[in-house]
């Protein structure tokens, strides 16, 4: 399939579409298979899963879990005057990591 220029990026339907025809699947089996995708990495990224993913030689997903910060006095930055920074709760972060296959391609 060749990427339009004037398209930045593919839709899903664009993406079904092309899968469809690569593989000779139907469209409502490759949107299944994303639909269990989606639900696979959920399950790992959610507080009680392991908090790590991979799909082999695209990318690695990872969870960082990052505390609490109280209330604090600071200095702005662009004034130079003392100000309060407001608290912010604890959160969970996902990052994710490009694998080597991944990196490769766009050398």
């Amino acid at each position: 399939m060749q990427i339009e220029q004037n398209n930045i990026y593919l839709t899903k339907q664009k993406l079904l579409q092309h899968l469809a025809k690569k593989t000779g699947l139907s469209k409502k089996n490759i949107n299944t298979l994303f639909e269990e995708l989606l639900n696979t990495i959920q399950e790992h990224m959610k507080e009680n899963g392991p908090g790590k993913f991979i799909l082999p030689g695209i990318f690695k997903l990872t969870t960082k879990n990052v505390p609490a910060q109280e209330e604090r006095v600071g200095i702005n930055p662009f004034t130079k005057k003392e100000m309060i920074f407001k608290s912010k709760p604890a959160t969970r972060k996902i990052k994710i990591k490009a694998l080597k296959n991944l990196k490769d391609l766009i050398k």
